[in-house]
């Protein structure tokens, strides 16, 4: 694997190429210019709605600041992560997010001047100006909100505290991205050097044990040092929740952050209980992991080596995006040669750098193209993580090519949808050309860790949400000692007893960024579910769901969540999805644990 000093040192084809969203800084700032100069003119709105045509007006100027604001933002954001420490592009961040506010403030008194208006009134406006039927689907969703919008004074108090009610999450990025030193782990040749990220990716799945013991205890180090700090971040942003869900009158934090999907809370329980009826698989893969690893204890720092040994793979970066597009053929022409397309477009930073933000992710820009960011790896995990992140970039590009600006986003809920269908067809497609046996159970290891990390995994942080808002709803302090007990109970009763405790795993809530965006994790969960059944039925020779799935990619947000995966042929509003996923998940660990021990 190639740790890259700087970015100069890294190949042009392999950087992003941020110009496609503006070619200068200059360029940005005149956007910025006018989303504030129009900021002020929406205001003037403000009392000035009286017809269709003005509300119309509103509405459609309201886009456009829409849209230039989504490109200056993206334009930041892109900047700073890729060095989240210089300061240059964080200047263009914080300006970002003051223009952001300035216009959340502007129009502010939107919301409580429509849900103020009679539906009579509301009706009359559309039958008078036609060019509202574009925004019809905005303005019904605004009237599920109208018990949960405030008066216009304190629709406006909310607006301005916008960026201090976002500085929790803002603080831990920082630390957790720019500040965080990890502790010394020793090379080949007996030189200590400092951990890093991509570093602790490997480290913690070699064959040796010391080495990832050594890397786990570097890499917990200044998280258990750091405890009380990052316990005042989350304490801060999960009492910020519960706060804000009280001021718009939603009966839970959970409640508020499930509303905007028109997701009933029976889902999120569900799928907790169901996870929970059938955890012994889990408790039954960790102890055929113990045995096939020849330990007296399990640690966690032996949760990640993989069981099958001398497979390692090394895949460069052009090896793993072939084998990508060879895998998801299935999904049809125009899904491979439009992803062939982005590579050779730049649309993927692929390599990791000092400074540059960890993991991985896609942003759609709308009006431009989805950008790929990357800490690649030249392995199987490094093309699994390819394949997850082009499934993302691809829903942005069919739903962004699709539909209007107004429905082109689309939720967060289905977005781990499109990204875990190319995980199983890439996993599928593996076993199936793989000759070599040892190849092959390293896959199907691989493939049940997979559920593992995104099932029961996302499920156990789930309930660490639901538990840690519901003290908060009740008064009770959240500190680094009731995050560790919390979290404590809740990776003893997944894990089960075959996992020694060791005293650093009670503080891996300090370390899950997601946390900080709440109610977020449990859609990895139902994505995984839902993606497993698309997947098998796609590789079934089912045309009915892969014509249906190629629809559900390109129809971002016209429909709620639940209703455009119905389409597909899965219902989340029952058990069932989850149940089945887990049903596989129990017929994988039993076929692995009859390979032999070698």
């Amino acid at each position: 694997m190639t740790i890259y000093a700087s970015r100069q040192e890294i190949p042009e084809k392999e950087k992003w190429n941020l110009t496609d969203i503006y070619p200068t800084v200059e360029d940005w700032n005149k956007d910025v210019q006018y989303i504030e100069q129009a900021a002020e003119e929406l205001k003037k709105f403000d009392g000035n709605i009286h017809d269709g045509k003005a509300l119309l007006s509103y509405l459609t100027e309201n886009e456009k600041v829409s849209f230039k604001f989504g490109k200056v933002y993206a334009y930041s954001m892109l900047s700073v992560d890729l060095d989240t420490r210089d300061t240059a592009s964080q200047s263009l961040q914080d300006k970002a997010k003051q223009v952001g506010v300035k216009v959340s403030s502007a129009t502010s008194f939107f919301m409580p001047f429509l849900l103020g208006l009679e539906e009579t009134t509301l009706k009359a406006y559309m039958e008078e100006e036609k060019g509202l039927q574009y925004f019809e689907k905005d303005l019904h969703d605004a009237y599920r909100y109208k018990a949960h919008v405030l008066s216009k004074e304190k629709e406006e108090v909310l607006s301005q505290l916008g960026e201090a009610l976002s500085a929790p999450s803002h603080t831990y990025g920082m630390m957790n991205n720019a500040d965080i030193k990890f502790g010394k782990v020793t090379k080949a040749d007996g030189e200590k050097v400092e951990l890093t990220r991509g570093m602790y990716a490997k480290l913690i799945e070699d064959q040796d044990r010391n080495k990832r013991k050594e890397a786990y205890k570097a890499y917990y180090q200044p998280y258990v040092h750091l405890k009380n700090s990052i316990a005042s971040t989350l304490g801060a942003a999960i009492k910020n929740n519960v706060t804000v869900s009280r001021l718009r009158h939603y009966p839970s934090a959970l409640e508020k952050a499930l509303f905007a999907d028109n997701v009933p809370k029976e889902v999120y329980d569900n799928l907790i209980s169901a996870t929970k009826q059938n955890i012994e698989p889990l408790h039954r893969y960790a102890e055929i992991r113990k045995e096939k690893l020849g330990l007296d204890e399990l640690h966690q720092y032996d949760l990640n080596v993989p069981l099958v040994e001398g497979v390692e793979k090394e895949i460069s970066f052009d090896e793993a995006y072939k084998t990508m597009l060879d895998a998801l053929r299935p999904l049809g022409d125009d899904y491979i040669n439009t992803l062939a397309s982005f590579k050779e477009a730049r649309y993927i930073d692929v390599r990791e750098t000092p400074g540059k933000r960890s993991g991985a992710y896609n942003l759609g820009v709308y009006g431009v193209h989805p950008y790929v960011l990357l800490n690649h790896r030249d392995n199987i995990d490094g093309l699994f993580t390819l394949a997850h992140e082009m499934g993302h970039a691809m829903h942005s590009h069919y739903s962004h090519k699709t539909q209007p600006q107004n429905t082109a986003k689309y939720s967060i809920f289905v977005a781990e949808v499109a990204s875990t269908v190319n995980e199983v067809l890439l996993i599928n497609y593996l076993l199936n050309k793989e000759t070599d046996e040892k190849l092959r159970q390293y896959l199907l290891n691989h493939f049940i860790d997979k559920f593992k990390g995104t099932l029961f995994t996302q499920v156990m942080f789930g309930e660490f949400e639901k538990i840690t808002h519901e003290l908060a709803e009740k008064g009770e302090p959240l500190n680094a000692k009731v995050f560790s007990e919390v979290y404590e109970n809740l990776f003893r009763e997944y894990n089960g007893d075959q996992i020694v405790f060791d005293e650093e795993v009670k503080y891996g809530w300090s370390r899950i960024p997601h946390f900080y965006r709440p109610f977020y994790v449990y859609k990895y969960a139902t994505g995984f579910a839902s993606a497993v059944h698309i997947a098998n039925r796609i590789l079934d020779g089912d045309s009915k769901t892969q014509a249906a799935y190629l629809e559900f990619l390109k129809s971002g947000s016209a429909e709620y969540p639940l209703d455009l995966l119905k389409k597909t042929g899965v219902d989340l509003t029952s058990p069932e999805p989850v149940e089945k996923a887990l049903k596989q998940f129990s017929e994988l660990v039993e076929e692995f644990a009859k390979i032999p021990i070698k």
